[in-house]
């Protein structure tokens, strides 16, 4: 009986080497999966099944695990507004943790001797499948063979061919990953420092042009409605908010960040759903939290984004911070108001019975109800004594 390995199965040129070389060279028994986190259309997941099956793979399954990765993921996300250096939500990172996961798990339930991944020495990706297999399954033996044999494209060609696989494994001009909470666009400019990507490197093209409102209404923290419609769950009113904004070609840049290896990298994106959500919620929390929520869930959620994107979701401190995030989410609650132009967008104001904003307690450089002028001397006083003391016995004056 020939030993089990489970193998994270996309259909492109690598994990189609890796069914072959795992199949024919070491003479496994290849287990493919697929694991989709809402990037995928049915048609595209019937394509992937076919072609694993003609590789020859001893059975294929696809995994959908959009929900869990919202549940599991996305949620903390926009619970911490968490956007990596201010800009990228994180779209790819947070998906592969996700997808290393399921694929640890189908690992134990088909009882899999080995498990495998189709990532090359270059990225990120390789950390982030290892270490999580590392951690689920410590007794299944990893294999990377586009890794550790090193092969360029036209080598893993050939090997195809020798088995008869005659697919046109054409080379895109760009990468595109896609997923519920982004998609991620590689190509020749991302691989420069001062280069943008051309209009058409993007996979949504500009298609609306006259601008519309949406009104976003949070509960607790989690998107559950879009205008007058209350959606059936928070990834259906992601997935219906990218339908409404995409066209307008809004949520595009470019992230440059640390990778896990060491060395800096870019990526383009799009992700028009999910930077409205975060810079909505996150004018929503403004209003309804106090000064020093809105400080420590910055502190924590910039700590979480990052060890996150290395790949570290199932460290036990990131549940305490997930903890910490929930319980700040108990008053946002309400609506905002945002507007969808082409290219932009801009959040326009909230409704909240939580709103700190109150009028009842005074009109911010106009009227104060509920102090004098007398508290605000006092005050001042006080708030400015050890100032005062420190330059008053050092001398000390402003040059």
């Amino acid at each position: 009986m020939k030993d089990k390995v489970v193998l994270a199965f996309s259909g492109g040129l690598d994990t189609s080497y890796c069914v072959k070389h795992l199949k024919e060279e070491k003479g496994l028994e290849v287990y493919s999966v697929l694991v989709n986190t809402g990037g995928f259309t049915e048609e595209e997941l019937k394509e992937v099944e076919e072609r694993a099956y003609s590789l020859g793979v001893k059975e294929h399954t696809t995994l959908d695990e959009t929900a869990y990765y919202y549940q599991s993921c996305i949620k903390y996300l926009i619970f911490g507004n968490v956007l990596k250096n201010g800009t990228y939500p994180l779209s790819v990172s947070a998906e592969r943790v996700t997808q290393a996961i399921a694929v640890a798990r189908h690992a134990q339930q088909v009882g899999a001797s080995y498990v495998a991944h189709g990532s090359t020495g270059a990225g990120n990706d390789q950390v982030r499948f290892d270490m999580i297999f590392q951690m689920m399954i410590p007794d299944v033996e990893i294999l990377t063979p586009i890794r550790d044999n090193r092969l360029s494209r036209e080598e893993e060609i050939a090997f195809l061919k020798k088995y008869g696989v005659e697919y046109d494994y054409k080379k895109a001009q760009y990468s595109i990953n896609k997923g519920i909470w982004g998609t991620s666009v590689g190509g020749k400019e991302t691989l420069t420092s001062h280069l943008p990507l051309p209009e058409e490197a993007y996979p949504t093209q500009l298609s609306k042009q006259e601008p519309e409102h949406v009104t976003l209404h949070f509960v607790k923290g989690e998107l559950v409605g879009l205008n007058d419609k209350t959606c059936e769950s928070p990834v259906a009113a992601i997935q219906a908010l990218q339908e409404m904004a995409g066209p307008f070609a809004i949520g595009r840049d470019i992230h440059v960040g640390d990778t896990i290896i060491g060395i800096k990298g870019r990526v383009g994106f799009e992700a028009a759903a999910p930077i409205i959500i975060i810079k909505a919620h996150h004018t929503l929390e403004k209003h309804v939290l106090t000064k020093w929520q809105l400080y420590w869930k910055d502190q924590l959620s910039a700590w979480y984004g990052n060890w996150l994107h290395e790949g570290q979701i199932l460290d036990p401190t990131m549940r305490n911070i997930e903890a910490f995030l929930q319980d700040t989410q108990q008053n946002v609650t309400g609506k905002v108001q945002v507007l969808l132009a082409p290219y932009r967008f801009q959040v326009e104001g909230i409704e909240s019975d939580h709103d700190l904003m109150s009028s009842k307690f005074g009109r911010y450089g106009e009227m104060n109800n509920t102090w004098s002028g007398e508290d605000v001397k006092g005050f001042s006083k006080i708030f400015g004594n050890q100032s005062v003391m420190y330059h008053k016995i050092n001398g000390s004056t402003l040059k």
